[in-house]
């Protein structure tokens, strides 16, 4: 019999959500090999819009200068009535949260090409493309056989893997494999969607504009220099022809077309709203649309996933590389399927907010949407960042005392600060691995603790950052936060307090074996949890090579 290869990870999938987890590992030092069907990226535009948490993302895949040459910066979304007035407008920032524009346009086959040449860069990931996966098969606790068959080949080939990603849409093979199926959250649209690219003058505010016409709801959006996008919902058994098309654009192109209008791409889509109701399976996992699909108004659809691979990269490289506990891996899904749920319910919300619905309801939900937006409260919620805080997870300290104010389960933000190099953002300073933000000066139990998860600890003092992270933990009412990888916040010393409020809780996920170390009595890093300073004391003991037997 012939020998099968053997490798960490399996990517099935070279869309922008594989090529990045495979990024995200590398970064870690985990091997991946990442099957695609296809040989090229796939050349019409689908996705054009991201936020800036997963420009930060991209920034941890090391990618994101060169992106920054593909972006658009938007200016936010403008609502307008049937007759093209505005409603109401929702300014976006061009420095968020994240250190990046709220929102930036792009052109995804541009993305993705700048991804496979990361990739490409990278010695601990390989692409194979022309190749259809075929089977996944688990057994028990040994490892992932792979079947997949090349292009013009009749014969199977075999990879092992300790782990696979399905990042292969929405007719997921992976989903069928783990036994997933949707929950449907009841929503079901067809569209047209048209991409044009023209140098004729164009109506353009620099933003995303919706036509709440129950009628015909449509959003339009300027995605590069002359690149525009319009979406046209459909009634019903309607199709749109050039002429058709024509006139519903009119309204942005007011000169005569002389030719110079090309049409790159006109393609009717199904909008729907569905989440697996499993995610993984052992060491089998979805993301991206095999894990979710939404529908696109409020442009979350590859942020989803982008959040789906940064979530669950820093965790399975730990489990596979360091020997954390494999209960680490179960926070991927309770962190976030919840989340992706009530990122999909949002976008249906704005969907019915925006376009009027189709029904009775049409012209009260249009008059209440244009009272909304005078609202000066309602119009400054809508400019905050989307993302909910994270939820259900042993790696989320459960919200107590601190209240709805608390700063566990989100993220920390991303200012410019100053090093020795220069001025950088906080993640170049902060690097990818646990970081420990601090108001105070850190003890000598803090000290360890950083030591035991291979963390720096970094002081808010003289950052260079005008005070911007010391007033982020004075509004948690917190002097130091634990950062996870993917910079959520894991657990937090509330003001005034001399201890993290639930080691108890998330230590034992992170025990590992990264260097040889003598077993101690006091190192229960499996079993029953112990207690809060048990834990506490494992860490402080074992220091980096805390033993998980």
């Amino acid at each position: 019999m012939t020998a099968v290869a053997r490798v960490p990870v399996v990517i099935v999938g070279a869309g922008p959500v594989g090529v990045t987890a495979a990024l995200l590992l590398a970064r870690r030092g985990v091997p991946s090999v990442v099957l695609e069907r296809h040989q090229d990226v796939y050349p019409l535009p689908r996705a054009v819009a991201m936020d800036d948490e997963v420009r930060r993302i991209l920034q941890a895949a090391d990618v994101h200068e060169e992106f920054t040459a593909l972006a658009r910066p938007a200016n936010g979304l403008r609502l307008l009535d049937a007759r093209h007035r505005v409603i109401g407008e929702f300014r976006r920032s061009g420095h968020g949260h994240h250190g990046f524009p709220q929102t930036s346009m792009f052109d995804q086959p541009e993305l993705e090409r700048l991804l496979r040449k990361a990739l490409a860069r990278r010695p601990e990931c390989e692409l194979r493309g022309g190749v259809e996966v075929v089977a996944i098969d688990q057994n028990g606790a040994g490892p992932i056989r792979v079947t997949f068959r090349s292009d013009g080949s009749e014969s199977p080939e075999y990879l092992e893997a300790d782990a696979v990603l399905g990042c292969d849409g929405a007719a997921s093979l992976t989903r069928e494999v783990i036994g997933a199926g949707w929950e449907d959250l009841r929503f079901e649209e067809r569209w047209s969607v048209i991409d044009i690219r023209t140098h004729l003058p164009v109506r353009c505010w620099e933003g995303v504009e919706q036509v709440c016409d129950p009628s015909r709801a449509a959003t339009f959006m300027r995605i590069g220099e002359d690149r525009y996008r319009w979406e046209f919902r459909l009634r019903d058994g309607e199709d749109l022809d050039g002429g058709r098309v024509r006139e519903l654009i009119a309204p942005w192109i007011k000169e005569p077309y002389d030719g110079d209008v090309e049409v790159i791409r006109q393609a009717q889509y199904t909008f729907r709203a569905r989440v697996a109701d499993r995610w993984h399976r052992g060491r089998v996992f979805l993301l991206g649309d095999a894990a979710h699909l939404t529908p696109p108004f409020i442009g979350q659809g590859l942020c989803a996933g982008m959040r789906d691979a940064y979530n669950l990269a820093w965790k399975l490289s730990l489990v596979l590389q360091q020997n954390a506990d494999e209960r680490l891996l179960d926070t991927y899904e309770a962190e976030r399927k919840p989340h992706a749920r009530r990122m999909i319910r949002l976008a249906v919300a704005m969907g019915w907010a925006m376009t009027g619905g189709q029904g009775r309801g049409a012209a009260l939900r249009r008059n209440l949407v244009s009272t909304a937006c005078r609202i000066p409260v309602v119009r400054e919620a809508a400019g905050r960042d989307l993302s909910p805080a994270l939820v259900h997870s042993a790696l989320i300290r459960r919200r107590g005392r601190l209240g709805e104010r608390g700063l566990a389960g989100t993220s920390c933000p991303q200012p410019w600060v100053e090093i020795d190099a220069g001025r950088v953002r906080l993640d170049a300073l902060l690097g990818d691995s646990f970081a420990i933000l601090t108001a105070v000066p850190a003890a000598p139990w803090l000290q360890a603790l950083a030591e035991g998860l291979g963390a720096q600890i970094v002081g808010t003092d003289d950052l260079g950052d005008d005070g911007a992270l010391a007033a982020w933990l004075r509004r948690g009412q917190a002097d130091t936060a634990l950062l996870r990888p993917d910079r959520v916040v894991l657990d937090v010393v509330p003001a005034g307090a001399d201890d993290f409020t639930d080691t108890a809780t998330w230590a034992p996920l992170l025990c590992t074996t990264r260097e040889p170390a003598e077993p101690s009595l006091s190192t229960p890093c499996r079993g029953a949890a112990p207690d809060d300073h048990a834990v506490r004391r494992t860490l402080l003991d074992a220091g980096p090579g805390v033993r998980s037997e």
